[in-house]
């Protein structure tokens, strides 16, 4: 059996890269995309090259954007006053969906783990830290997962805020060891609407 050429078999590997894919997966998803060439390759490949050139971090709450502040950051609509922490940008994206929090978001790009090495400088934690004071925020809802490193996170979070603004948390809804990302809107919604003091 012949191998594929060296550029596909490039596509290849660098597709099995992505979360989801495997070697396989990822050979059948190259073999796709060059039969549909036309259809899906060619736009597919215009529309990463436009984000690879564009995307970039908001600067002030770590949400992906074209532009150095984010839709959310700038607009108006939004509420002042609040900001709903998330690890990643995927939870950001997750709260969104649900449709229900009307505020400011703040992405740490992670969580603590001291098996890990990762520290609170190595997250947005000061950053979440001088916004609290900058902005006026009264409160901080931590959207965090429901793992021992996020709610390791949280303990942190909410000693490093008490008395600067109130801290609360998702409540029922979210299952132990569940990740935002893998829930439905309707969940989100109800964990959002029953936050608790932390």
């Amino acid at each position: 059996m012949s191998e594929a050429p060296r550029d596909i078999e490039h596509l290849i590997e660098l597709m099995a890269k992505l979360p989801g894919l495997g070697p396989r997966s990822a050979r059948r998803a190259v073999l796709y995309l060059i039969r549909k060439r036309a259809l899906v390759l060619i736009p597919l490949a215009d529309a990463m090259q436009a984000v690879a050139e564009t995307a970039r971090e908001c600067v002030t709450c770590g949400n992906v954007s074209t532009a150095d502040r984010c839709d959310i950051c700038l607009s108006e609509k939004r509420a002042v006053g609040e900001i709903c922490v998330v690890e990643d940008v995927a939870d950001l994206w997750a709260m969104e969906r649900a449709g229900r929090f009307k505020g400011r978001y703040h992405v740490l790009g992670g969580t603590l783990s001291a098996l890990d090495a990762v520290g609170p400088d190595d997250l947005g934690i000061p950053r979440l830290i001088q916004r609290v004071r900058d902005e006026g925020i009264t409160e901080v809802i931590l959207a965090l997962n429901a793992t021992v490193d996020g709610q390791t996170t949280a303990h942190y979070i909410a000693e490093e805020l008490e008395g600067r603004c109130e801290v609360s948390s998702l409540a029922q809804g979210v299952p132990i060891g569940g990740e935002l990302d893998y829930l439905d809107e309707g969940t989100i919604s109800a964990a959002l609407a029953a936050r608790k003091r932390f």
